[in-house]
């Protein structure tokens, strides 16, 4: 069973209701969810990641052998460039994902809430003699997200993940709150991941089942190094890639805006043309409600869906956008 994540103190500002599900212990919203996005679009404000689990690696060979257990290529990681990677099954199926830095001493990696004891679990099974020390670091340390664009100051030590989305800055959690009062306005998690499905941006736990493998989703690109050697569920990774497709795709979904309700994780697509009655293709990951594109979603669908046909997320028509290529 997944530990309950943090309660957060920014939970006690005003307008904020509490999310539901795996983002429990944060912000849902601040009361205004339209405004929330354009604030994070134009660079403004700040999201509570304080629920997500933080990991922590030190000693001298974390890097080399944090290569050789993750998807990405990390031996040589220049301190204060971020990068993310995924632990594998050893069929190739995606357990965990790391959104990880390194600080020039310590990889600081957070992961989706509750995920921390089992991937270090894993990663304790695998010391061997290697010099490095494992810990969870959710009991002390918070994440923020600062958009990109943002202009707000971090605190002089804080480690920061920069990326094309935006900075993740790792916090002591007595700092969380002083620090979300200065560089306001707050942005909940449903701002947070409308503009994170805009963008095509996989999750654990939610683009992911228990036999996705990373070339369904477009993992390739940003979290797997197609180039390195060998580690755990590799020989998966090269052979689809190299010799196959994989059995499904992740596509984009422009929801019909006339539905109340958001069609949830785990509703069922089929072909528009075959009606509700009709055989299901896959399966919708996330949805959202989006400031300007409107009601939105992620799905996983058989690869032989056709790219330009009409689809079904359960009674809502949907047109499909191509994220991943047949």
């Amino acid at each position: 069973m997944l530990r309950q994540s943090p309660t957060s103190p920014l939970l006690s500002l005003p307008g904020a209701v509490p999310a539901e599900g795996a983002d429990e212990g944060v912000a849902a919203h601040y009361g205004d969810l339209f405004r929330e996005q354009r604030a994070l679009a134009d660079g403004r404000g700040l999201v509570d990641l304080s629920h997500r689990g933080v990991v922590t690696v030190t000693g001298d060979d974390r890097l080399s052998w944090l290569h050789l257990l993750l998807t990405q290529h990390v031996s040589d990681l220049p301190p204060g460039q971020a990068t993310e990677a995924l632990v594998l099954s050893a069929n190739g199926h995606i357990e965990h994902a790391l959104y990880l830095v390194d600080d020039g001493t310590t990889v600081w990696a957070h992961v989706e809430p509750g995920t921390q004891e089992a991937l270090i679990a894993y990663l304790e099974s695998m010391k061997f003699f290697y010099r490095v020390e494992v810990a969870d670091r959710t009991g002390d340390t918070a994440v923020v997200h600062l958009p990109a664009g943002s202009i707000a100051a971090v605190p002089e030590g804080a480690v920061v993940r920069e990326t094309p989305h935006g900075r993740d800055v790792f916090l002591p959690r007595a700092e969380l709150e002083p620090f979300a009062r200065e560089h306001g306005p707050m942005a909940g998690i449903w701002a947070y991941e409308a503009l994170r499905v805009e963008s095509h941006r996989p999750r654990l736990g939610f683009e992911t089942d228990h036999r996705t493998i990373p070339h369904e989703l477009g993992w390739l690109g940003s979290a797997v190094h197609l180039q390195k050697g060998c580690y755990r569920g590799q020989e998966t990774v090269a052979r689809v890639h190299n010799l196959g497709r994989p059995p499904r795709r992740l596509v984009f979904l422009h929801l019909d805006g006339s539905e109340v309700h958001l069609p949830g994780h785990g509703t069922a697509v089929k072909l528009a043309s075959d009606g509700e009655e009709g055989r299901q293709l896959g399966f919708v990951t996330s949805s959202a409600r989006h400031h300007e594109l409107g009601p939105i979603a992620l799905a996983l669908v058989k690869r032989n869906v056709p790219v330009d046909a009409p689809l079904l997320a359960g009674t809502t028509a949907a047109a499909q956008e191509t994220v991943v290529e047949p």
